[in-house]
């Protein structure tokens, strides 16, 4: 009878541990885009960066002489307030946006054209620190260009390329 609770103990602790210790399997939560190389042609911004990234993370080589080009857009942030209160506490909707298409670059056709990225988060800024404000701000723009960077890499591994 005591050796049950024993061992479910000593099962607790183990996996408790091996979780602490920062264990992750190879490759979960690694996108996937199923392409060796890719062409990126955007204006250098935060967002065509994080894009970049994004792209070198799936293990793709950003290569001018690729099969496919990415045409990134500029980035649009529009804030919009959710409540009414002049002090204190309010609520703002972020919304990032940017278009981008997809081209073989061999005849120039059009596998996505003008197409649109739309992410959105909201989040809670006090107006009594104005230093804070901007930095809550910052953080959620940052959160948004990844957000997005990640809808790409998605639309890119569902399409089909020959």
């Amino acid at each position: 009878m005591i050796r049950r609770p024993v061992l479910i103990g000593l099962m607790t602790i183990a996996l408790t541990t091996l979780a602490g210790c920062g264990f992750q399997l190879r490759g979960l939560n690694q996108p996937v885009l199923g392409l060796d190389e890719v062409a990126l042609s955007a204006n250098v911004s935060p967002f065509s960066e994080t894009v970049r990234r994004a792209i070198e993370r799936t293990d793709t080589q950003i290569v001018d002489t690729a099969d496919l080009r990415i045409n990134l857009g500029d980035e649009r942030i529009s804030e919009n307030r959710l409540t009414r209160a002049d002090s204190g506490s309010r609520e703002i909707e972020l919304v990032l946006t940017a278009p981008y298409s997809v081209q073989r670059t061999s005849d120039g056709a059009y596998l996505l054209n003008q197409e649109q990225l739309d992410v959105s988060t909201t989040t809670l800024i006090s107006t009594d620190d104005i230093y804070s404000r901007q930095e809550l701000r910052d953080e959620a723009v940052e959160r948004l260009r990844r957000d997005a960077a990640e809808q790409l890499i998605a639309r890119l591994a569902a399409l089909e390329t020959p």
